[in-house]
């Protein structure tokens, strides 16, 4: 396994629609390994979740996976999915206003609104199909990943810019609330 680069905002391959995988592909080695390292790689960086476009493969494979992550201490777990050639059958009308983060916008997190409860189906990495509800964490990451899929970013999707903050910022003004200085 392999901890991969990491492409950063800016790149193209992080704007383009993500290609489907075929399923008679799934259970080659290169897809196995490209699995892997994905999840090598977001356990590297204490991700909670990584497409296959921020390590430059321009594929619609998302990995997710949540246990005791330093990034987002108070977050459920999540037992490790990987979801191959997802679509998002349904969303609920009920949003929740969230922070969230990204290893290919490092250093920074908005505020973002997503549905609080979606329907989804996908591709496990045996190419065995899944359906699934999920809601509350679970249900914004998988927004958060597929959205990487279809070439968008977390900023695309805030409503406010004015709580786009440095993490430095994020723990001291919004996380902890202290009051900021006068200057």
């Amino acid at each position: 396994m392999a901890i991969l680069k990491v492409a950063r905002l800016g790149h193209p391959v992080l704007r383009q629609a993500a290609k489907p995988v075929p399923p008679g592909d799934i259970s080659s080695s290169s897809i196995q390994r490209l699995i892997d390292d994905m999840i090598e790689t977001m356990h590297e960086y204490d991700g909670v979740g990584i497409a296959a476009p921020q390590v430059h493969h321009s594929l619609q494979l998302a990995v997710i996976e949540v246990e005791r992550n330093p990034r987002y201490p108070q977050a459920p777990e999540i037992p490790l999915t990987v979801l191959i050639n997802p679509e998002i059958t349904a969303r609920s009308d009920a949003k929740r206003l969230g922070w969230e983060g990204c290893l290919s916008v490092d250093g920074l997190r908005g505020e973002v609104p997503r549905a609080e409860q979606l329907s989804a189906r996908w591709l496990d990495r045996s190419g065995r199909p899944v359906q699934a509800e999920a809601q509350g964490f679970f249900a914004v990451v998988i927004q958060h990943e597929v959205d990487h899929l279809l070439g968008k970013v977390f900023l695309d999707r805030m409503a406010d810019l004015t709580t786009l903050t440095h993490l430095k910022e994020y723990d001291r003004y919004w996380l902890h609330g202290e009051e900021p200085e006068s200057e």
